[in-house]
């Protein structure tokens, strides 16, 4: 005998899979979490700095 199933159900769960899906995918192209975030941060401004330190003239105060 077949299984009955519930076709309100399956339509609901079949949307969840779908969302939680594209969910996944989202985090893999765009999370990062916090700490890679300021890391990042912190790296980009040592290197700025860093190259700041190492100009012959100072930039110009484009005030």
């Amino acid at each position: 005998m077949a299984e009955i199933v519930n076709l309100r159900q399956a339509r609901k769960q079949k949307a969840r899979a779908d969302k939680e899906r594209a969910a996944a995918g989202n985090r893999a192209a765009y999370g990062r979490t916090k700490d890679e975030r300021e890391r990042q941060r912190r790296l980009d401004e040592q290197a700025g700095r860093f190259i700041d330190g190492h100009l012959r003239e100072p930039a110009p105060d484009e005030t």
